[in-house]
């Protein structure tokens, strides 16, 4: 009970998993003074991997909110002080505490949901996929209108998680705005041109006076979150394992072929099918004959870990910066199972509800830099990963093809590998099988 008396207890930031060091406090969902239940949900924090929702484990009245929201603090610190309810016995209590991180982030899950949760179980990496549910933090709720504990439960307090996080990047204030979506919520497109607005006054008046302002000179964002996790483990990355790159441009015009008869057979209504997705099931299939592009190098025993097993990662770009999560045991799912999944694990990243489970025992990636536009580049390993592939933009181009020149569908494929554990002819082999298989199709089913 932190040390207060029997009917006040401070709760602390919890380790909501894969071992979580501090989190920003982004919305606090109650107020000074709010009466609140057992398993209401109290705050909204981002760590360097999702955003998660904080339930109280038990009844009572909240005294104080010690955190403010943006500020990021460790995992331990009161966040929050809150009167518990004479009727509730303190060995009721005592459990509820003892139960809050197992209904951290607790929340609806769909029968998909399950079938994904199953998939992790039966996870064989070094690192158990056993993480609290994320809720989709989706759903409406309302903005402290000021510190004396009452809400704004006007039309211009209605906005989504991600949308306050937005505004809050942008300099936006919430309260100010009239909302455009359902029942006068405030959506992205709301605080964007708030936002652009503001720049707009800025410049007008830069223009007016011939000079510029302080604002328009620079702007500053905090490093925190995952931009932070992401820049750290580059770094790591980069400067740990030595890193080499190969590249690759095939034909894959009977590819782009095969993605449009497929597309037009029912069993793949309604799944989104790309080049992407035929790279994934290229990559899984050229791992078996190139084994030593899916393993670790341990570092603690000496020893390379070879997995049996192809954790897919799909770099992803989301408002919260990139996102590498993976799907478990890729290699082991049909076509159509893993077109899916794709589709499944970029639309949860960026609706900003990747589980910490999502982000953890990657083997190999993708990088899609092709939907930039973009030719070819050098990617850098995931950390603790020894293989990614960089997809580049599928472009017509001509093509010497039996001694004629003929336009043909052409990709850049880019492969960087850890040099410790993959030499430059199994980097090469592995390299030459995606290209083959993506060149000629039917060299594996696709069905």
């Amino acid at each position: 009970m932190s040390g207060l008396s029997d009917s006040v207890y401070e709760f602390r930031l919890p380790d909501v998993g894969e071992g979580l060091e501090e989190a920003e406090i982004v919305q606090w969902k109650v107020s000074v003074g709010q009466e609140i239940q057992a398993n209401q949900l109290l705050v909204e924090i981002e760590s360097s991997k999702s955003l998660v929702e904080l339930p109280s484990p038990f009844a009572g009245t909240v005294l104080e909110l010690l955190v403010p929201e943006g500020k990021v603090v460790k995992v331990g610190t009161p966040i929050i002080r809150i009167s518990l309810r004479e009727s509730a016995p303190t060995d009721v209590v005592a459990l509820n505490t003892e139960r809050t991180e197992m209904l951290v982030g607790s929340g609806p899950r769909t029968d998909e949901g399950r079938r994904r949760d199953r998939r992790q179980r039966n996870y064989r990496g070094d690192t158990p996929a056993i993480t609290p549910a994320i809720t989709p933090a989706i759903t409406p709720d309302f903005i402290p209108a000021s510190s004396t504990g009452t809400l704004n439960v006007g039309t211009a307090g209605l906005a989504k998680p991600l949308v306050r996080k937005l505004a809050r990047e942008l300099g936006v204030d919430l309260t100010a705005l009239i909302g455009s979506g359902p029942e006068g919520s405030v959506t992205r497109d709301d605080v964007r041109s708030a936002a652009e607005s503001i720049s707009t006054e800025i410049v007008d008046e830069s223009i007016s006076t011939g000079k510029r302002t302080e604002e328009s000179r620079e702007s500053r964002t905090a490093i925190r979150g995952v931009q932070r996790a992401m820049a750290e483990a580059m770094v790591a990355s980069a400067f740990t394992a030595p890193h080499v790159t190969e590249f690759i441009t095939v034909d894959v015009s009977a590819s782009m072929q095969l993605l449009e008869r497929l597309r037009t057979q029912s069993e793949f209504a309604g799944i989104r099918l790309s080049p992407l997705t035929l790279l994934a099931r290229a990559m899984c299939v050229a791992a078996r004959r190139t084994p030593q592009v899916n393993s670790f190098w341990d570092e603690g025993s000496q020893e390379i870990v070879t997995k049996h097993y192809v954790n897919l990662g799909i770099a992803t770009a989301t408002e919260r910066g990139l996102l590498v999560p993976n799907i478990k045991d890729a290699d082991q799912l049909s076509f159509k199972e893993l077109a899916r999944s794709i589709a499944e694990l970029v639309d949860v990243a960026r609706a900003g509800r990747t589980e910490p489970g999502q982000m953890m025992g990657g083997t190999m990636s993708i990088t899609n830099i092709g939907v930039f536009g973009i030719d070819a580049g050098t990617p850098i390993l995931p950390p603790g990963e020894s293989a990614i592939v960089a997809l580049g933009a599928v472009v017509q181009r001509p093509w010497v093809v039996g001694g004629e020149i003929v336009v043909r569908e052409v990709t850049t494929l880019a492969l960087s590998f850890d040099h410790r554990l993959v030499d430059g002819a199994q980097g090469s082999k592995f390299l030459a099988d995606i290209a083959l298989i993506l060149h000629e199709p039917a060299h594996i089913a696709w069905v």
